[in-house]
């Protein structure tokens, strides 16, 4: 990732933080009444997040999957670093690929706590990305079955880092802007409008 990406630590907000990126709106509310669990919303959410999934990602791509989570260290036991990843692999032998590196994270003397990040490599066939998907935009709308850790799929053939922070919207990396083109002009009415000006000038 380095070599694509010098010097970006991968944490929010990643589309602050490289010059090359996307930020698309995936919550849209249909009216002023409306709310984050209305049905309708919550659909379109899964339909924004899911679409660009795959207008990204290939069957052939190699991607490393990165789970990061927080240890504040209140006592709570860490959960197995499988359970990350066992309800969304369609294959368990697959399991076996997982890497979990600890990250100390020392911002300042009042935030202070260890990352641990969970890394599977593999391809899109791999994993129930739908679900997957599902999950990470649910973390905020009391619905479950639901992911609160970041997660990020880094595509090692396009060389992007596609992230869902939340049902709010998903950030897109590239290292170069032709290879994000097309998602640019396909789906440009789903950009964020408050950062469409800054979008602009990276494509045209």
């Amino acid at each position: 990732m380095e070599s694509n990406y010098p010097n970006l630590e991968l944490k929010p907000p990643l589309f602050y933080n490289w010059d090359i990126g996307i930020r698309f709106q995936l919550g849209v509310e249909l009216s002023e009444a409306s709310t984050n669990d209305d049905p309708a919303y919550i659909q379109g959410v899964y339909n924004r997040a899911i679409t660009l999934f795959e207008c990204l990602h290939s069957h052939t791509d190699n991607m490393f999957v990165v789970v990061d989570v927080n240890d504040y260290g209140d006592g709570k036991p860490l959960k197995p670093k499988l359970r990350n990843f066992s309800p969304y692999v369609k294959e368990k032998s697959v399991l076996y690929k997982v890497r979990h590196q600890s990250i100390l994270q020392d911002h300042d003397e009042d935030e202070r706590f260890k990352t641990h990040r969970f890394t599977l490599m593999c391809k899109t066939p791999d994993f129930k990305h739908k679900q997957m998907l599902k999950a990470i935009c649910n973390q905020d709308m009391g619905i479950k079955p639901k992911i609160e850790h970041r997660v990020y799929f880094i595509n090692l053939n396009k060389k992007t880092i596609f992230h869902v922070y939340d049902d709010r919207g998903c950030d897109v990396l590239a290292a170069s802007p032709e290879t994000i083109g097309e998602l640019y002009k396909r789906y440009y009415d789903w950009i964020l409008g408050y950062d469409r000006e800054r979008i602009d000038k990276v494509f045209k």
